[in-house]
């Protein structure tokens, strides 16, 4: 027998029989000794992996292998392992995604920067109503955890647990930032608490027992703080109605698991009863159901309804109207903050890259100032209403703001139709004749036919030269040409194209363009647009009431037993 020494998965002296034992042999021997599967064992000799070519009835002598001859032995990927890893990978890069667009997405949409996108997102209560959750770092913290809660249940949906998982602690991480106080008041982290549960008990992860447990507390504790003693204020912010019962027959649910799972029966019992009576509660009978769907309503939001109201038709039917009502003012009002988003766009960024604020410009125009005036005093002053009116009432700021919104006009202008005041007096118009024809519109063969005609009706104006230089500039693109000679510029602003106004919104403070993940934030927006503030009540029970049947036939089994 030979001796063989043998390193890195297993190490220590290996008698082999080099004439007889082959490589298979010896990558088994070892991977038994290492615990792992020989196909994931790579044996090394002389610095290179042996292989047998093919031939596996090669021995060990054949393939050169002596007395004490150092054998290295490590792990590779097997092939199924090697696509693990990647979608491993894969997935940790997409979850990170996900932080990353709820992040960019909560700091541009809570801070007042200006929305890059044609949507907007805002934070609301259960009423529909726009909430300012504290401070500016509250309402960006709050935003960020509501976009990764709705991610997370979107995932659950899906069935995707353990990313839900991984989303539902990045949602906590954010809740966790806002002010304890407020989230005293909500019922949000409670609930993402019984969802992360939740998770657990679906993926069977029994190691989190102990988790769960502490969870589950604070939901509960959570939930009667944000709800009231007895539902108090969820009843008077729900105007009477009962939104929250399917969350507690989750929540009783899950506390009987982790009774059962720590040897308290009876509690686990009392727990799964009181589920279960909420489960038969919360059935809706096809009769009735039928009813509220003949007067044309989905049935999802029948359901809904009929559940919120304790299964009164009427009650239902009022408040299956009066939530219609409800969802056509919140389009007008989306479609109305849309065109608002388009006009701050327009108006461009603050130094500090805030948006116009629209109220304070609704003020300014109340008062009597031309909108677009007052836009850009706002802009410059980083809204302070004080600090605009104060240059507005100053004769010669405001001359100078009007003369660069005049510019600015003319700029877009020059670039809708490709040609500039600068380009058409060097082909000889008078520089206010340029300006006029500019500003009345029309194509760019429009404008210098409007100017042609203009010089043939004033015969003293040279004509040849303005023909040679129209047929000479034919080929020329636009470009960006100064105003020299033009209206009045203020020193500290220069011109700017529609482009230029509407990328000041993408680009950060150092001046470089902000990197937007479009496909993951639009995603987002997507999710959260098919929600709305009652969407967490919403609870299919067809896996709840498996998981109570399940518990409830293991205990009467182990009652049975003793």
């Amino acid at each position: 027998m030979a001796k063989l020494k043998v390193a890195g998965t297993w190490g220590g002296i290996l008698e082999v029989e080099l004439e007889n034992w082959t490589l298979n042999m010896l990558r088994d021997e070892v991977a038994k000794r290492s615990g792992l599967d020989p196909e994931s064992i790579k044996l090394i000799f002389a610095g290179k992996i042996l292989k047998d070519d093919g031939d596996a009835t090669l021995t060990l002598s054949q393939l050169g292998i002596k007395e004490n001859s150092k054998i290295l032995s490590s792990r590779q990927a097997a092939p199924e392992e090697g696509k693990s890893i990647m979608a491993e990978e894969e997935r940790a890069r997409r979850l990170s995604r996900v932080k990353a667009a709820a992040t960019a997405l909560s700091k541009r949409h809570a801070d007042g920067s200006l929305p890059i996108q044609d949507y907007n997102i805002e934070l609301e209560d259960q009423g529909g109503h726009k909430v300012q959750f504290g401070t500016e770092t509250d309402q960006s913290a709050a935003m960020m955890g509501l976009m990764l809660h709705t991610k997370a249940k979107s995932l659950i949906e899906i069935e995707m647990y353990s990313d839900a998982v991984e989303v539902l602690a990045m949602a906590e991480e954010s809740f966790l930032l806002c002010d304890p106080k407020i989230l005293e008041l909500v019922d949000n982290l409670p609930m993402m608490e019984i969802d992360i549960v939740w998770c657990y008990f679906l993926l069977r992860d029994i190691k989190c027992l102990s988790e769960a447990g502490v969870r589950l507390v604070r939901a509960r504790k959570g939930l009667e703080r944000a709800h009231g003693k007895d539902l108090s204020r969820v009843r008077l912010l729900q105007a009477g109605q009962s939104p929250e019962m399917a969350i507690y027959l989750r929540l009783e649910l899950l506390e009987g698991v982790v009774a059962y799972h720590t040897g308290q029966n009876d509690k686990a019992l009392n727990a799964l009863k009181s589920a279960h009576a909420k489960f038969l509660q919360l059935q809706i009978p096809d009769e009735t159901l039928s009813l509220v769907m003949g007067m044309g309503f989905q049935e999802k939001d029948a359901k809904r309804a009929l559940r919120l109201n304790n299964q009164d038709i009427a009650s239902s039917v009022d408040f299956l109207i009066e939530e219609r009502a409800k969802k056509a003012q919140k389009r007008e009002q989306d479609l109305q903050r849309q065109s608002e988003i388009l006009e701050q766009k327009k108006y461009g960024v603050t130094p500090m890259k805030k948006a116009v604020d629209m109220q304070m410009l609704e003020r300014l125009v109340s008062i009597g100032y031309a909108r677009e005036l007052a836009a850009e005093s706002l802009r410059r002053n980083e809204n302070d209403i004080q600090k605009a009116l104060d240059i507005l009432t100053d004769p010669k700021v405001n001359s100078t703001i009007q003369a660069y919104i005049e510019s600015r006009k003319r700029k877009r202008q020059e670039q809708l139709v490709g040609i500039s005041v600068a380009e058409l007096v060097s082909m000889g118009f008078e520089r206010g004749k340029a300006t006029s024809a500019l500003e009345a519109g029309g194509s760019r063969e429009d404008i210098i036919q409007r100017l042609l005609s203009a010089s043939v009706a004033n015969p003293g104006t040279t004509t040849t030269s303005v023909i040679n230089a129209t047929s000479s500039t034919n080929n020329v693109g636009a470009e960006s040409s100064g105003f020299g000679g033009g209206a009045e510029q203020d020193s500290e602003m220069k011109d700017e194209t529609t482009d230029d106004i509407a990328n000041r919104a993408s680009t950060s403070s150092d001046g470089m363009e902000e990197e937007r993940d479009s496909e993951i934030e639009d995603e987002i927006a997507d999710e959260i647009a098919r929600v709305d503030a009652l969407s967490a009540y919403d609870i299919n029970l067809d896996k709840e009431i498996e998981a109570i049947n399940e518990y409830l036939a293991m205990l009467d089994a182990s009652q049975e037993s003793c």
